[in-house]
């Protein structure tokens, strides 16, 4: 019963981190709202996470200049597969 529910829980944490991410990206599309509240508030939420792979990544020289945000696609794909790998338990 207790493992349902954390499992629910953390589903459920995971999936609102991933609607954050793909609102951050289409949000990155429009300039003009980079200086929202709603913005800041995901910048505060999501760059935690996407630091350590930014960070990982820019110790490659090739990857530095590359035009897309490879960091962001690290974060998201490693909820996936923390989201499987609690499916699978």
């Amino acid at each position: 019963m207790i493992n349902l529910f954390i499992l629910r829980f953390a589903t459920a944490i995971i999936r609102c981190l991933e609607l954050m991410f793909f609102v951050r990206a289409i949000m990155s599309w429009f300039p003009q709202s980079r200086d929202s509240k709603i913005s800041e508030f995901l910048y505060v939420v999501t760059e935690p996470i996407i630091l350590p792979f930014r960070n990982l990544l820019n110790r490659f020289d090739a990857l530095r200049g590359f035009p897309l945000d490879i960091s962001f696609l690290l974060a998201f794909f490693s909820l996936e597969l923390i989201l499987t790998l609690l499916y699978s338990l």
